[in-house]
């Protein structure tokens, strides 16, 4: 049984965030003094009075001026480059109408100077606020997928995804423990229809895994939200189902959902060589059409747009979400 008015990821800073009428999500003050509030940029023992005093005043003032001069006064190099980095997404988001907005300039190229890790943070808080109210566990997990990397196991027909960093620690931590080499799986536990409970309590944990193989509810999941993230940014429904591979002597248009994709699927359509290796990394395909076929440019009425999930060479995906804002063929 799955119980209503659970709340999840919590770490979003979703909660500190104010809706508009379009139901975007506008900058407040409390959602950027979070950030002064990370473990980075808190000070330590060793953190010298400039540091300090620079943190008191942007916890009070998030929005206030700084200069570069106030940065260059810190002892600890390292935490001044900290600084400059969420300063810079700070002034970013804050030109920004909307997160949603911020995201969809920089899909279309606008420069930014700070890490992509702040990308797939603002698809995160953007990912929470369209699946407030989802209800099924497997669907939010599978949702984690646009904004978290995940590596992937292959095993006897099952795709197993599990959070890439959540892994990485796990199996660091096992090192420590154990002079056996530790699988990529230890101590992520699978989620499944029985045990979705077990998702609400610890899903800012990014700790469990699911299959997202054909026929898998994880799969489902993506493909609903990939529909609600087409319908929150570009106004129009459409049905997404998975596919277990392409015939269509009519393919007219496709799009990748990570790099890997985008290559193997251009390969493919223009009858270039693909190897059985590359084609090994196509973990999911998907079928898009929109309920009015009136949303697509008048050559693309009646066809499908085709989406490809796949891992890298390294077993890792890296999903962009943000190629179905700009690639999509619609009118203008």
């Amino acid at each position: 049984m799955v119980l209503l008015g659970q709340d999840f990821w919590k770490s979003s800073g979703w909660h500190l965030l104010d809706k508009n009428d379009e139901g975007y999500l506008n900058v407040t003050e409390d959602f950027i003094a979070a950030y002064f509030e990370r473990p980075e940029l808190v000070p330590i023992e060793e953190s010298c009075s400039n540091e300090r005093d620079l943190h008191k005043k942007l916890t009070l003032n998030p929005t206030m001026k700084v200069e570069n001069k106030d940065l260059e006064k810190f002892k600890d190099k390292d935490s001044a480059f900290n600084y400059q980095m969420v300063l810079n997404f700070r002034d970013f988001i804050l030109q920004q109408l909307t997160l949603e907005t911020a995201l969809v300039n920089i899909s279309k190229g606008e420069k930014i100077n700070f890490p992509p890790l702040f990308v797939s943070q603002i698809v995160h808080v953007i990912v929470r606020s369209i699946v407030d109210g989802w209800v099924d566990p497997i669907h939010l997990r599978a949702s984690e997928i646009l904004f978290r990397e995940q590596s992937v196991t292959l095993d006897n027909g099952r795709i197993m995804v599990a959070d890439r960093s959540t892994v990485q620690f796990q199996t660091q931590q096992s090192s420590l423990n154990t002079e056996k080499n530790p699988s990529n799986m230890t101590q992520i536990d699978i989620l499944t229809e029985d045990s979705g409970n077990e998702y609400w309590g610890r899903s800012d944990n990014f700790d469990t895994a699911i299959d997202i193989a054909f026929g898998q509810p994880g799969l489902d999941g993506l493909c609903r939200v990939y529909e609600a993230w087409i319908a929150h940014f570009l106004k129009f429904s459409c049905q997404i189902r998975p596919m277990s591979k392409i015939e269509d002597d009519k393919w007219k248009w496709h799009i990748g959902l990570d790099v890997s994709s985008n290559s193997i699927l251009n390969d493919l359509y223009n009858g270039k060589e693909v190897s059985e290796q590359q084609l090994k990394q196509i973990l999911a395909l998907f079928s898009l059409n929109p309920d009015n076929k009136n949303i697509f440019k008048e050559d693309m009425r009646g066809y499908p747009v085709y989406l490809g999930l796949s891992m890298n060479e390294f077993g890792v995906i890296s999903c962009k979400p943000q190629n179905l804002l700009v690639n999509l063929p619609i009118l203008n």
